[in-house]
């Protein structure tokens, strides 16, 4: 087994590196609010394509995907196929529409976009808000349990310092420089992420003797290991497979991705970007899958008992040396931190800008809100279930149903009023929690299908009635 002295310091080496970058963004910032939330705008495609992809993919990643293909085989391919398609869709038809229309209506945040130029712009803003604190919020408690998770295997530690470790970085980063120091950091956590996934890829093909070994040794295991077709779908592939393809569209309705967008410096980078996150992304799912199905060969007492979401730390732990097991837990803590510290910033600008919009022009106030949600969201992460996959599933399918179908409404300048707007928010996250936690029907079809369709078919249903106050034009 690797050293506990060796691996602690070279996770605390590779931690202090990425503290340090955020720590240096703070060298270009401008003390103004608008620079704390979007950076001014000045992002270029590359910090703005490795920042979305490593605040995408986060603990899901390293954890959720991981031990996902530990259980069920390589048919979980589908869900990372189904979800690229769909992201890449989203940002091609919609992210550089938001750049644009974001920047000509001075829109900071996602609620201030979804309640620009309308009547009764307070209550979208307010109830937007509080629909971001309360799911983003829970988001991000799930990614400090994913990196305490990890620690906890490696050091024995208790989850709950771990958790308030994680959290304190957190506030470190946003501190640090606001956006920019979250988007610089992100962008040195993804390379990492990247590094630390194909090297323990490769290390656990050696190990099991090959690529056709591991296959032999999966079908040996369990058949359905080897299986490209999913089991138990009672509505057969396709609504599966495109239920997974709207989950990756829903992208549309996470505020901390979306902010990247609106930060980079000009919307024709946009599809430059996309390219580079495409391709990176890709390379660390099926990484992931691969790392998921090695452990199931080379570890296969976590399906009796133990929590096959620990796969990749324990293989790391039993196949690297004790360097290199430093910086795969460096890699899995810098995911969650990633994605944790953009959605504790995206809750700060909605509680700040939009619920409390007296405290939008201090830039001491807004940074006392960052510290309010942090802790908000401890509070959740301390209490909340551990579970990092049904954590972030869950929390993904309420933005993505209550956000996602106005904003493409918004973007797009299509009329909507106040009450069809609030009643699509309500709807949709309503028929995304009913789809799962009363049909319990998500491993049929992901809840985020029919939540934005419910959403989308209020609007629909209010614009072929075409009366007020159901409807009005864009002022």
């Amino acid at each position: 087994m690797a050293s506990q002295l060796s691996i602690a310091v070279t996770f605390i080496a590779f931690l202090a590196l990425i503290i340090f970058v955020g720590i240096y963004s703070a060298t270009h910032k401008q003390n103004t609010t608008a620079d704390y939330l979007l950076a001014s705008r000045g992002v270029n495609p590359w910090l703005t394509a490795l920042s979305a992809m490593s605040t995408g993919q986060s603990g899901l990643l390293f954890l959720g995907q991981v031990g996902f293909a530990y259980k069920i085989g390589i048919s979980s391919i589908w869900l990372v196929i189904g979800w690229a398609i769909g992201d890449y869709i989203a940002w091609w038809f919609f992210f550089k529409r938001l750049r644009q229309i974001s920047e000509e209506t001075s829109s900071d945040t996602v609620s201030a976009l979804l309640a620009h130029n309308t009547s009764g712009a307070r209550w979208i803003s307010i109830v937007s808000g509080v629909i971001i604190i309360a799911f983003l919020g829970s988001y991000a408690a799930s990614q400090l349990v994913a990196g305490s998770k990890a620690l906890n295997v490696v050091f024995g530690w208790d989850y709950y310092l771990g958790i308030v470790l994680g959290t304190i970085i957190v506030i470190i980063y946003c501190f640090s420089g606001g956006v920019r120091a979250e988007i610089w950091t992100d962008a040195a956590q993804g390379i990492i992420m990247i590094g630390s996934l194909l090297l323990l890829l490769t290390v656990a093909i050696t190990n099991g003797g090959g690529v056709a070994q591991l296959w032999t040794k999966l079908a040996a295991i369990d058949p359905k290991l080897v299986s490209l077709s999913p089991t138990n779908l009672p509505l057969g592939f396709i609504p599966f497979l495109f239920g997974w393809i709207v989950a990756g569209f829903g992208v549309v309705g996470q505020p901390h991705i979306l902010t990247r967008a609106m930060a980079i410096d000009s919307p024709d980078n946009v599809n430059q970007a996309l390219y580079i996150k495409t391709i990176c992304g890709l390379v660390n799912s099926f990484s992931a899958i691969g790392v998921g199905l090695a452990a199931r060969v080379l570890l296969p007492g976590l399906m009796d008992g133990g929590d096959p979401e620990l796969a990749l730390p324990y293989l790391a732990q039993e196949l690297l040396p004790s360097i290199f097991v430093g910086l795969m837990l460096a890699g899995v803590f810098a995911a969650t931190m990633s994605t944790a510290d953009s959605q504790i910033l995206c809750c700060s600008a909605a509680l700040t800008q939009d619920i409390f919009p007296n405290f939008a022009n201090s830039y001491k106030l807004v940074k006392l809100g960052t510290l309010t949600v942090a802790m908000i969201v401890l509070s959740i992460a301390l209490a909340g279930d551990d579970n990092v996959f049904l954590l972030v599933t869950f929390s993904w399918s309420a933005l993505a149903s209550g956000l996602g179908p106005l904003l493409i409404l918004r973007v797009w300048q299509l009329p909507v009023s106040t009450f069809v707007a609030l009643l699509m928010m309500a709807v949709g996250i309503t028929a995304a929690m009913i789809w799962s936690l009363v049909f319990k029907w998500s491993s049929v079809v992901y809840e985020v299908l029919p939540g934005m369709a419910a959403s989308t078919l209020v609007y629909l249903v209010a614009r072929l009635m075409n009366a007020n106050p159901f409807l009005e034009r864009k002022r």
